[in-house]
């Protein structure tokens, strides 16, 4: 009996040696890297500026960065006011605006980002578009959508009838808490009429 065993518990580990011996090496690194493409991409913060700043130009927009590493990389940007309003400093991917902006005349602007090999010209990477938006600030006063409202109301009639609704808009950003909101006040004739916030 113990020799039964014995035998059963040598043929089970033989069994087992075989069938690890035909299993396959584990694949080792290879020793040549040269093959593996680095993945580059474009790094930048979201690009935002201030209207009507008034401190001395130009003004520090936002950094364009890439993860290519040449000692020979020149940032360049393209697009809609690219070194006119806006200029990148070809080193450091740092851009700047030129010109003090108006978010009422235009509310962002789309530019491209380029590098490239500053002894060939020959590009890096893909370009990559990226947009620099313009924050509001409280600038405008609401001003009247015409410049007489005419209104009327019977005689005798009571207190709370309404005589005309009158309208008036803001210029400012309307997703910015109170830049746009509009609030009107009775400045003569206040004994006889009221007014509220819809006008």
């Amino acid at each position: 009996m113990d020799h039964n065993i014995l035998l059963f518990s040598l043929l089970f580990a033989l069994a087992f040696a075989d069938r690890d011996s035909q299993k396959k090496p584990p694949d080792l690194p290879s020793n040549n890297a040269s093959h593996k493409r680095l993945r580059r991409a474009w790094i930048w913060n979201q690009m935002h500026i201030k209207e009507e700043i008034d401190t001395p130009l130009p003004h520090h927009v936002g950094k364009i960065t890439s993860s290519v590493s040449n000692s020979n990389a020149k940032y360049i940007i393209e697009g809609e006011y690219a070194n006119t309003i806006f200029k990148v400093e070809e080193t450091s991917g740092d851009v700047y605006a030129f010109e003090r902006l108006d978010r009422e005349k235009k509310a962002e602007y789309e530019l491209t980002a380029l590098i490239i090999d500053r002894r060939n010209n020959q590009s890096l990477e893909p370009p990559s578009k990226f947009i620099i938006r313009v924050h509001d600030i409280n600038d405008n006063v609401p001003v009247f959508v015409q410049k007489v409202f005419n209104g009327s109301v019977p005689e005798m009639s009571p207190a709370g009838t309404s005589v005309t609704k009158v309208t008036a808009v803001d210029a400012d950003d309307p997703t910015v808490a109170g830049h746009a909101t509009v609030t009107y006040q009775v400045i003569k004739g206040g004994e006889y009429f009221t007014i509220d916030d819809s006008g």
